[in-house]
């Protein structure tokens, strides 16, 4: 008699989140990943985790965002650029917030530098007019959107723009339709919000072109938290659509 046996679904390949910082975790981005039960793994550099050695093992590959910059002396900075190189090449798909957009950015080739200015606070960036480009966003023109930087990066080879800024052009490109670096941060929660500015505040002191008061961002939080987590959730599903399952 044959005895059938149950089959044996093979286990999705986690997500792994790159940490570069203990006050910079994937806040809504992680809540995003939970609740579509897509699986993720925490590579928390700060505290001293190894860069794997390839991208294989991974349904994608996501990095936050940091204090420092990619053209620090740091011992993680070339691992992880062969790590996206990697990536990019095998089709990975690869989402940078902020610090992350800028190491994908110079993974791939681009220059990163200081800007003439920081953005501290809540700015408009403007989605680029082209259908690509409003897919990633879920068809919105414009809208307000999280800053913390001081650097911002040129585009990568074959990159296309996506979205953009009055004080920095470059705020989100796209690689291959599948991969998205972005200048902004879209992964903002309130609890992250006030975390940032209780340990950092001290970066707002004197305002200056492109810095926001602290009680101006802390108000602004209530009225534009709900309208960016709306976008982080178009940003996070059109990314998803290329996960290696």
């Amino acid at each position: 008699m044959r005895i059938l046996r149950p089959s044996r679904t093979p286990p999705v390949p986690p997500v792994a989140v790159f940490r570069f910082s203990p006050t910079e975790g994937p806040a809504y981005f992680a809540e995003w990943l939970d609740a579509h039960a897509l699986p993720w793994r925490l590579i928390a550099l700060d505290d001293g985790a190894p860069v794997p050695a390839d991208s294989d093992t991974f349904a994608g590959i996501a990095m936050m965002g940091g204090p420092m910059a990619v053209y620090d002396a740091l011992p993680w900075v070339s691992p992880l650029s062969g790590l996206l190189r990697d990536a990019v090449a095998r089709g990975v798909p690869v989402i940078g917030h902020c610090l992350g957009g800028q190491l994908l950015a110079q993974a791939l080739g681009a220059r990163v530098e200081r800007a003439p200015r920081p953005e501290i606070g809540w700015f408009g960036v403007d989605v680029e007019p082209s259908p690509s480009a409003r897919a990633w966003f879920g068809g919105r023109d414009r809208f307000t959107t999280f800053q913390w930087h001081y650097d911002g990066f040129a585009l990568p080879e074959r990159a296309q723009r996506v979205l953009t800024g009055a004080a920095h052009a470059n705020q989100a490109y796209v690689v291959d339709d599948r991969h998205i670096g972005m200048q902004c941060h879209v992964e903002m929660t309130a609890a992250l919000v006030d975390s940032w500015l209780g340990t950092d505040a001290g970066e707002l002191e004197g305002g200056g072109a492109g810095v926001q008061p602290v009680a101006a961002i802390r108000a602004a939080a209530a009225v534009h938290l709900p309208a960016l987590n709306a976008v982080a959730t178009a940003v996070y599903a059109r990314w998803a659509q290329g996960l290696r399952r």
